[in-house]
């Protein structure tokens, strides 16, 4: 009897769908060819993580094909009772399977008559029969559930455990004798005798959990007086106190985080230092990146410290220039500077307005196994597919492999950043002998970045013809859908933003309220962008100029002849979809936006 491709059957099931194309079932059937040998991978899989293809709409044809059923539900969030049935379900379940079914993005659902029902993201993954296997149960079925419904049953029935913070809750903090608050110094017997309380240790392990579950971008640990030290989450882009710990030294704390990073030097506490942290937090390997600096103090003799750690989580990357959120005219730009042979994208903005995040969806838009594909960042934040992300070290230095990228045959370079004379020079020859560049630099608007690399030392001709298109950006908050509320704005901060009558008349204005389901009204952040496309009128403006560069009239034949939106404009936008409020978008555009 002739063996049956099961592949072949699931590929033309979605082919009759109009799941996939043709062209798109026979690229990811090759792939899947390709990468047999070294990591096997379902063909629902590459479809998804190769090709962009909407992963519930294959999942659902190939649950089909198998005959999982379906677990969907009409309102979000889940009701109360049903949340609360799986907790009670897997309370009885070994604690290692469940961790395992996690892992896979599966959870027991449902137990009746002896079966038990678990409910997958993927039911063709070959691991879920055997797991299920081993739970006390005699028979078991799987259905297919899709993604976001997974990780929200996670998110509410297991992610709100945190067994390092339960644990502080039984500890009492102890003074240990010879910690006498009239002695000025400290010495290391005082912090070892502190450290070696458990909690200690809970409490930073707690931290570290807590800030990912929360989806913190950093954590800030600062002194707070002789015996007290914030840790402090920032969420949304503010910072918001998370736990005060009294009755233990700073200096306790910033060894215990010391002894968990790696590259840093306990026992240093005069210099800066930076190193890294590693965990699995809820199944996913999480990477924190960590920054000490010693701090003066009311108490000259103290080693005060300043923390920040940066939390790394990659699943937060974003590698879908449509999930970016990019308006209209500035979308349309931005995809014809990225898809050009050569030339220079530069990202504007200050730290934190997601100009790496941008860079590396446009990044993931361009990388083909064609074509080699250089990284120069210092630090590397995130692990980039297909891309060759050079260490930058103590034995070679930023400017070393700048200057090394020139040798090393580059279709496509990322530096990190455009910091100084010789990086621009670097990166302008680059972009003239045919290699497409995508940096970034710290300037407030894109027509400002002309200037910059002008005050740099780059002549305007050789500016006018690199660059494909500067786009700056800021992230503004997001209003919580399920909270947000009407309002009529006073119309002199309404003008001021440079709304017009007519869209005064026709929009709605909303404002933050706050709730159990976000942060003071907020969830979530989205940019606001102005993309200055270098088109012919911009690239003879620049070289007309010469050394007097009009950044206002840079600006204004933008506007007019591209329909460029400005800061402002792109978030007034914003305001008018009901996406954000009157006070984001002021507290964060220039005055002439």
């Amino acid at each position: 009897m002739a063996k049956v491709d099961t592949r072949r059957h699931i590929g033309d099931t979605l082919l009759e769908r109009g799941v996939v194309t043709k062209d798109q079932l026979m690229h990811a059937l090759k792939i899947q060819d390709k990468d047999a040998d070294r990591s096997p991978r379902r063909l629902g899989q590459i479809l998804h993580a190769e090709l962009n293809l909407d992963r519930h709409e294959v999942m659902k044809a190939i649950a089909d094909v198998f005959a999982f059923p379906e677990i969907t539900f009409d309102k979000s969030p889940l009701p109360d009772q049903v949340i609360e049935r799986i907790k009670r379900l897997s309370d009885k379940l070994p604690k290692e399977i469940i961790a395992e079914l996690r892992e896979i993005k599966a959870i027991p659902y449902l137990s009746q008559n002896n079966t038990l029902v678990i409910a997958a993201s993927d039911p063709t993954e070959p691991s879920l029969p055997e797991l299920a296997s081993q739970l006390p149960y005699k028979h078991f079925e799987i259905a297919y559930c899709r993604l976001e419904l997974i990780q929200e049953i996670n998110h509410r029935v297991f992610e709100q455990k945190n067994e390092y913070l339960d644990l502080l809750d039984e500890i009492e903090f102890e003074q240990t004798d010879i910690l006498e608050e009239e002695e000025e110094t400290v010495s290391e017997a005082e912090l070892d005798a502190e450290i070696n309380q458990s909690m200690l240790n809970s409490l930073i392990e707690g931290m570290l959990m807590e800030a990912v579950r929360k989806s913190a971008s950093d954590i800030h640990i600062l002194p707070a007086g002789q015996r007290s030290t914030d840790i402090m989450f920032r969420i949304d882009g503010k910072l918001q106190l998370w736990h005060r710990q009294d009755n233990v030294k700073p200096e306790a704390i910033s060894s215990v985080v010391k002894d968990k990073t790696r590259n840093v030097d306990r026992f240093e506490r005069d210099t800066s230092q930076d190193g890294f942290i590693q965990r699995r937090i809820d199944g996913i390997s999480i990477r924190y990146r960590v920054s000490i600096m010693p701090l003066v103090g009311e108490e000259f003799d103290r080693k005060f410290e300043s923390i920040v750690i940066r939390v790394l989580d990659d699943r937060k990357v974003i590698t879908d220039l449509n999930k970016l959120g990019l308006q209209k005219n500035a979308y349309q730009d931005f995809v014809k500077a990225i898809t050009k042979p050569s030339g220079i994208v530069i990202i504007t903005g200050p730290t934190g307005s997601g100009k790496s995040t941008t860079l590396i969806a446009a990044l993931y838009s361009v990388i083909d196994p064609s074509r080699n594909v250089l990284t120069v960042e210092e630090p590397v934040e995130y692990l980039i597919k297909g891309a060759r992300q050079l260490k930058i070290g103590q034995h070679m230095t930023f400017d070393q492999s700048m200057r090394g990228i020139l040798r090393h045959d580059p279709d496509i370079v990322l530096v990190g950043e455009i910091r100084d004379l010789k990086t621009a020079e670097i990166a302008i020859k680059l972009a003239n002998t045919g290699h497409l560049t995508f940096s970034t630099l710290h300037t407030n608007d894109a027509p400002s970045a002309i200037s910059r690399l002008y005050s740099m030392g780059i002549e305007p001709f050789l500016i006018a013809n690199a660059i494909n298109l500067v786009m700056a950006q800021r992230l503004v908050r997001k209003l919580c859908d399920k909270c947000k509320r009407p309002i009529n704005p006073p119309i002199e901060a309404l003008k001021s933003l440079g709304f017009t009558d007519q869209e005064i008349e026709e929009s709605t204005f909303y404002e933050a309220v706050g709730c159990d389901h976000c942060h003071g009204g907020y969830k979530g952040r989205i940019a606001i962008m102005e993309a200055l496309y270098f088109s012919k009128e911009i690239r003879e403006a620049i070289m007309k100029a010469g050394s007097n560069i009009d950044e206002e009239h840079i600006r204004r034949l933008a506007i007019e002849k591209n329909g460029m939106l400005t800061l402002r404009s792109s978030g007034r936008e914003r305001i008018k979809a009901g996406i954000t409020t009157i006070d984001e978008v002021a507290a964060i555009t220039l005055e002439d936006g």
